[in-house]
């Protein structure tokens, strides 16, 4: 290939890149403005004046705070904020503890039924949760454990196939040459799990913590077929309570409590971020 040959596939291979690289920029604005346009318009919605929805503006002419006021002074807002940071963050520890614990086995350790104890998981991935409700709902009438927020802890504390896999497909990428110079040392297999695999896995399990949370935050099929009583909503199954009241639906101060239930996971993805971007990318590097 002459050099005027190559001058010209490198201008043309730069125009390509050039065109691409605009096609992708203008792309991922639209999912950003598809993603942020909701956000702002409840924002929006949670400022203004009125009850119904559809009669706001996506930013209002006259700007108040009554919504947030109405909802904290004559609502048991702050109970359920109470119940579900109680919930989840109890959910989040167990869940984390029997994630880490059932990762190391899979991954580092050999027993009898490893394999299909892996398939199982595999398995118990395909099916939604929301299949279990009926046999779920038949215990709790049988046991007397409707309206109780503890069998409600319990029930989300049964571990996820998703955290565990997470998990092990990092801890696959920790040396196994660590773990037997560690057993040559004569540490037991608890020093081994707490001292070598758990500070390695930190950026992981701050991911698995966080993931937690927010799924169990945002939890609400199983909260609203086991809480009903008012007192012990979670934030979810209380906010539905502001459009399904019995003579109209207050669309604005249901937009006030929603803004406010989401200011916790800002906080919490605004402090952790560090974390969530180094544990995925190990994990996607090691598992």
């Amino acid at each position: 290939m002459s050099k005027k040959e190559k001058t010209v596939y490198k201008e043309k291979r730069t125009s390509y890149e050039t065109r691409s690289l605009w096609i992708s920029r203008i792309i991922v604005w639209i999912f950003i403005l598809v993603v942020i346009f909701p956000v702002i318009s409840v924002i929006g919605s949670s400022l203004a004046k009125g009850q119904v929805f559809v009669q706001t503006t996506l930013f209002p002419s006259q700007i108040t705070f009554d919504n947030y006021i109405n909802v904290i002074k004559n609502t048991n807002f702050l109970i359920w904020f109470k119940n579900s940071m109680i919930i989840c963050i109890i959910v989040s520890l167990v869940q984390l503890g029997l994630s880490m614990t059932a990762a190391f086995a899979f991954s580092k350790l050999r027993f009898s039924g490893r394999k299909y104890g892996l398939m199982f998981l595999l398995i118990l991935q395909m099916f939604p949760g929301i299949m279990t409700i009926p046999a779920i709902l038949k215990f709790a009438y049988s046991a007397q454990l409707m309206d109780h927020m503890w069998a409600y802890i319990l029930l989300l504390c049964g571990g996820s196939a998703f955290n565990i896999w997470l998990l092990k497909g990092y801890m696959d990428g920790i040396p196994n040459e660590l773990i037997e110079a560690a057993k040559v040392d004569g540490a037991s297999t608890w020093d081994i799990f707490s001292k070598i695999l758990l500070p390695l896995s930190r950026n992981m399990a701050v991911v698995i913590f966080l993931f937690t949370f927010i799924s169990t935050y945002s939890e609400y099929v199983f909260a609203s077929a086991l809480l009903k009583s008012p007192s012990h909503y979670t934030i979810t199954t209380g906010l539905q309570s502001f459009i399904t009241n019995n003579f109209s639906a207050n669309w604005t101060q249901y937009s006030a409590a929603a803004v406010m239930a989401s200011i916790p996971l800002v906080i919490m993805f605004a402090f952790s971020q560090k974390y969530i971007a180094e544990g995925l990318i190990a994990g996607s590097v090691k598992g």
